[in-house]
């Protein structure tokens, strides 16, 4: 029995999929917790209008994603952070310094968990860090630490 996802379900799939199930597993169980409703002509037609929405929506971020890249690589980001001999840093510069430089700099709000950084910057010197913008959208930003 094909029936369309309301909720995530467990090993079946998850919200708004077209699944096919046991006519028992629907009937006992997906229907009575409001968990799915049966695929009628009316339902599957009301559905792949949802899903023309769905794919529009993903298709207008994921352009949003690209400019925003373009405009993440162009620019440069300057932080400054207090060193010691050979140019060590007295702590490290974060994601989250990243982040809030980004915001003041440029204006643009980027939650740190999407910068992906493999470990803290504990040095002066200019790197490229990449940053997680879309699903396959990713952008190398340029951040320069300087003396303060």
């Amino acid at each position: 029995m094909k029936v369309i996802l309301i909720d995530d379900v467990k090993k079946l799939g998850k919200k708004g999929e077209l699944v096919n199930t046991k006519t028992g597993y629907a009937r006992n169980f997906l229907f009575p917790n409001n968990l799915a409703i049966e695929a009628t002509k009316e339902n599957l037609a009301n559905w792949e209008e949802e899903q023309k929405k769905i794919e529009a929506k993903k298709e207008a971020d994921r352009q949003e994603a690209l400019k925003l890249k373009e405009e993440l690589e162009k620019s440069q980001v300057t932080i400054k952070a207090k060193a010691g001999e050979g140019d060590k840093l007295f702590g490290a510069v974060t994601a989250m310094d990243i982040s809030k430089a980004l915001r003041e700099q440029k204006g643009i709000q980027i939650d740190r968990k999407k910068i992906e950084l493999k470990e803290n910057i504990k040095n002066i010197c200019v790197v490229k860090v990449p940053v997680k913008l879309y699903y396959e959208v990713t952008a190398d930003l340029k951040v320069e630490v300087v003396k303060a």
